[in-house]
């Protein structure tokens, strides 16, 4: 099975002020956020991705060209548009603690699988379109590198926790419960079987593991031995 690096862009002025930016053009990385990229680059230079997918807003272009700059082989990039930010209808460009006092908001954070945007998308339908754009690309990049290549989607927070959700098997009004920052890494495996999940908003951490990482079978009864790393240690990732 091939595995998927899930990637968050770095921070905008938009996250640091709470305006919910949705799909609006020009919002671009501010100067933390350019620093988190960088980051988040550094760390997946130690793994040779054979490709990088991004969403086309800015914010994710900005961080997939620090992800591939950093590479040494010559990785394919792309943008996809099934990966961009949900379409948030009327709430985009407004503050995020304005729409707190809006009743659409408690249904967002404990029944969003009923939520559909005045005048955008529905979080279901969020999911269902990005779910399916990674499971494509990682069928396709299997098919022409192997099982043991790794690749990288870089997108938005709500697109990574209902991609993440779904390879957890939880549904997706459960989906609240987990935390995507900003440039972090979370590690997914397709398999025929079941997703695996390796690891979740990560910031920091040796990820050089995933270079010399054998593409699991079955799962160990009893948890198994972890994932061995030249040495013999296992991974320590920050969660």
């Amino acid at each position: 099975m091939a595995t998927v690096l899930l990637v968050r862009h770095g921070r905008t002025t938009a996250n640091a002020t709470g305006l919910l930016a949705g799909r609006t053009p020009g919002v671009f990385l501010d100067d933390h956020g350019r620093d988190q990229a960088a980051l988040t680059g550094a760390r997946i230079a130690a793994v040779p991705v054979v490709g990088v997918v991004s969403s086309p807003l800015e914010r994710c272009a900005e961080t997939a060209r620090a992800i591939v700059d950093r590479q040494k082989g010559a990785p394919t990039s792309s943008v996809d548009p099934e990966l961009t930010e949900c379409d948030y209808g009327q709430w985009q460009g407004r503050q995020l603690g304005d729409l707190a006092s809006e009743d659409l908001w408690r249904v967002v954070q404990s029944h969003p699988s009923a939520v559909v945007f005045p005048g955008g998308e529905s979080m279901a339908g969020m999911q269902a379109r990005s779910v399916a754009a990674i499971r494509r690309h990682d069928a396709a990049v299997e098919a022409e590198h192997g099982p043991g290549a790794v690749w990288v989607a870089v997108s938005h927070g709500d697109i990574i926790k209902s991609i993440l959700a779904d390879a957890l098997g939880m549904h997706l009004d459960l989906f609240q419960r987990l935390e995507v920052g900003p440039a972090s890494v979370s590690i997914v495996s397709y398999g025929a079987s079941r997703p695996r999940v390796g690891a979740t908003n990560t910031d920091s951490g040796d990820l050089s593991w995933l270079a010399k990482a054998i593409p699991p079978g079955d799962a160990p009864v009893g948890g198994g031995a972890g994932t061995p790393t030249a040495g013999g240690r296992t991974p320590r990732i920050k969660t």
